[in-house]
């Protein structure tokens, strides 16, 4: 969990609720970080960096496992002091030794260096000569001139930063779909424990729609005796904070503070409350003014016909979107953008499924800063029923992330290959995500990415260019015959870092022209492109990857995120290359740019 991705917020251990495993990982991920100011050993600082990522990505809650040493030392990746930590920080809130570590620090620090483009001793210097100890305290400096007047800063940096805070701020009461998700499926979980007689438990809301980002989580179920239901969701040992519970719906604060509300109904009227609160509230405008068109009221109980009041029940969406003379609509173009006219017109897209993914074109191992090897990647994509993969190590100029020089490229292209032969079922790519530098060039010269199935082409650096400057940047790198795709193209992380300022629509042609794909990114730290990107591509004729970034085997699941958002874009399968069976994505490679803008897919859908 690198500290450009650390979550927004008031440090873990000044926030009196319980830990969850984020705030775990976070602190794990702020001991690395200062540790690296104080210029510990690298692997010192390797070992805290691996923990807050083993914590955050861990599938079952810590504070069931924290109590006992020797189960957490089972963990891979966790030894005898990070058990000994973690218990102590689960069981009392604190941590002497990061406690110790941050008091030798300036107050503050950690989170001033949350925002994109504070680095280390900027943020060292905010807080000692400007007392800078809050993100209140940094806007107020942004604004008021004195941050800009600090060495190596200036007035365009500082204008940056605060771009950069504004987005933050003005998202804060919201969660990434990648924490809220989890925990609504978790919650879900423990309903069906705890309660035997519910039934279609299932999410609303935003997050049904397959939003980025969501505020309060949504559930929904069905239950005769509605009011056990309701007790026993108070009841759930994720719940700290009960704030009403009634005979048909609850609303409760889970550890780590997110608010979940239940409803309860019956199983008749279940379709038409599951209509309403999925939303979006424009879409459900739009449907009750055509049920008034037609001389009826539309509500969460179902249609009432308004001359004669006799109210209607529907147990599906499917049934009410009938009634009214309509297509069932997918929750995740229910945004008021044209949808319902296109469904009368009988023209709504046949939207890409999870199910229709046969491949990743963007997989890091442990050759640059993924976590297990290339054939652990391998073998876990083919246990998973993936056809083929890419493993797309960082080129050189990533650093940070154990990029791979030259020499080490033709190493891991032989590994790759050795892999390829070994593990049946699967096919492995040779291939790199490769950095667009500041001026368009690539990492690597021409004569090496020419040996490479597969170059996903990204920014990591340099983000704040002119408009002007980053089109150009980026559609240089378009034009290289050699770049398969363009990796998450916006460069932002959702609720912390905005996106690039860039020229889209002649970004999108440029690929469009030579058959250039363009990444949808299904990691939901980033969701890139976003969905109203991914529906403007679309319609200028762009073609698309699902890929999931993956650094270690269980990001295989981030594929939904990526289709969720795709489907949210109006993405079909026709528009996604990795839906294809391997021959056709290998005869897409061989075929040179930009005969690849012509390029016609023989489709199989039989695996």
């Amino acid at each position: 969990m690198p500290d450009s991705e650390r979550e927004p917020g008031a440090e873990t251990l000044d926030n009196p609720r319980p830990l969850d495993n984020q705030d775990v990982a976070r602190v794990f991920a702020d001991i690395a970080t200062l540790l690296q100011l104080k210029g510990e050993s690298i692997f010192k600082i390797r070992a805290y960096t691996r923990a807050a990522e083993v914590f955050d990505h861990l599938p079952e809650p810590i504070a069931l496992i924290a109590g006992d040493e020797d189960a957490l030392k089972e963990i891979p990746g966790i030894g005898d002091a990070i058990a000994s930590k973690t218990h102590e920080l689960v069981a009392t809130g604190k941590m002497e030794f990061f406690e110790k570590l941050r008091g030798e620090f300036a107050p503050g620090l950690l989170d001033i260096m949350t925002v994109p483009e504070v680095g280390p001793k900027t943020a060292m210097r905010a807080a000692e000569e400007l007392g800078i100890g809050s993100l209140d305290d940094l806007e107020a400096a942004l604004r008021d001139g004195s941050f800009a007047r600090l060495p190596r800063v200036g007035e365009k940096k500082a204008r940056n930063i605060l771009r950069h805070l504004e987005a933050r701020l003005s998202q804060a009461d919201r969660m990434p779909i990648g924490k809220a998700l989890p925990i609504a499926e978790h919650a879900i979980g423990e309903l069906y424990k705890a309660a035997p007689g519910v039934r279609r438990l299932t999410v609303a809301g935003s997050l049904r729609r397959w939003r980025e980002s969501a505020g309060d989580i949504d559930l929904l179920g069905v239950a005769d005796d509605p009011e056990a239901v309701t007790a026993a969701f108070a009841g759930l040992p994720m719940v700290v904070d009960v704030l009403g519970q009634g005979a048909t719906k609850a609303s409760v604060v889970v550890s780590g503070g997110a608010q979940i509300d239940l409803r309860v109904s019956n199983e008749r009227h279940f379709g038409a409350l599951l209509l309403y609160f999925t939303g979006s509230k424009q879409h459900g405008i739009r449907l009750r003014e055509r049920a008034q068109r037609m001389g009826l009221s539309l509500n969460e109980y179902g249609l009432t016909d308004r001359e004669n009041g006799e109210l209607t029940p529907y147990d599906t969406e499917a049934a009410v979107y009938e009634a009214l003379g309509l297509p069932y609509i997918p929750p995740e173009i229910r945004e008021d953008l044209g949808e319902i006219a296109v469904a009368e017109a009988g023209a709504l897209p046949d939207l890409v499924e999870l199910s229709d993914i046969r491949g990743d074109l963007h997989v890091h191992s442990d050759w640059s800063d993924g976590h297990v090897s290339v054939e652990q990647m391998a073998r876990e994509a083919a246990s998973r029923g993936l056809d083929y993969l890419a493993m797309t190590d960082h080129s050189s100029g990533r650093g940070i992330a154990n990029g791979l020089s030259v020499e080490r490229l033709v190493a891991h292209n032989r590994e790759v290959e050795e892999a390829d032969a070994r593990v049946g079922g699967v096919r492995v790519f040779k291939g790199s995500e490769v950095d667009i530098r500041a001026d368009g060039t690539l990492d690597y010269p021409d004569d090496v990415l020419a040996d490479l199935d597969v170059v996903i082409a990204s920014v990591h650096s340099g983000m704040s260019q002119q408009a002007e400057v980053m089109t150009a940047r980026i559609i240089k790198a378009i034009d290289n015959p050699h770049v398969t795709a363009i990796g998450h193209l916006t460069t932002r992380f959702i609720l912390e870092r905005p996106p690039i300022e860039a020229d889209f629509d002649a970004i999108f042609r440029a690929a469009a022209g030579n058959g250039t794909l363009m990444e949808i990114n299904a990691s939901p730290k980033r969701l890139d492109l976003k969905d109203s990107h991914v529906r403007r591509a679309r319609e200028l004729n762009v073609r698309f990857l699902i890929n999931t970034d993956a650094h270690e085997p269980d990001n295989f699941d981030l594929l939904r995120y990526g289709v969720g958002n795709a489907r949210r874009g109006w993405a079909e399968k026709r528009d996604v290359l990795n839906t294809l069976p391997v021959a056709e994505i290998e005869r897409f490679l061989a075929t040179p740019k930009p005969q690849r803008a012509a390029f016609h897919f023989e489709r199989a859908d039989s695996r």
